[in-house]
This record gives structure tokens, C-alpha cells and sequence, in this order.
């Protein structure tokens, strides 16, 4: 069974120039995090390339079993990252599901 855990998030800047920083810093972020997390399987981040209503940033990423999504969530460099994206979101929706 693979475990696929996505993401979205809505930034809390309106400011163009601040929201591009802050989503390059999300992705750069969590980007950094399969050389450190050893479960993680897969993991691919989008930044929203269209203008309009969407969410700003997409993570999409692949575990082998609901422990190994936890070990993810609970790893501090993934708590690191965590922090910084608390700090400039406004919205957060997510899902796991089986694939």
C-alpha cells in the first residue's frame, strides 16, 4: 500500500513580490526534506502558476505505510519546515489517500 499525502496552502501575503519569496521559500524547504527523511518515497512540490482564487503551493508526496507518514510528520527538519510554512500561510487543505 502507498500512502499519497497532499497538501495545499494559501498564502496570507497580497503582495506579489512577498508571495513569490514565501512560496520559493515552501518549496525550497520542503524540497530539502528526502535527503534528510529516509520514508519519504516521492515528493514533488508546485507552485500555483496561474492567476486567480487557487491555492499558492501543492505538495504532493508518496509513503509506504500511515507509520511512515508519521516518522515524516514528526522529524524535526520536517517541523522546521512546518514552522516557516505556519508563519506565512492563511489556509491550509489537505488528504491521504491510498494509491
Amino acid at each position: 500500500m502507498t500512502i499519497r499525502h497532499v497538501v495545499s496552502w494559501k498564502l496570507a501575503t497580497t503582495d506579489a513580490e512577498e508571495r513569490a519569496q514565501h512560496a520559493a521559500g515552501i518549496k525550497l524547504g520542503l524540497e530539502s526534506l528526502p535527503a534528510v527523511i529516509p520514508q519519504i518515497r516521492f515528493l514533488q512540490v508546485g507552485v500555483n502558476a496561474l492567476a486567480g482564487d487557487n491555492f499558492d503551493v501543492v505538495l504532493i508526496s508518496d509513503f509506504d505505510s500511515d507509520d511512515d507518514l508519521r516518522a515524516y510528520v514528526e522529524h524535526p527538519a520536517h517541523a522546521e519546515v512546518a514552522s516557516y510554512i505556519r508563519s506565512v500561510v492563511a489556509g491550509r487543505a489537505a488528504v491521504d489517500y491510498e494509491v
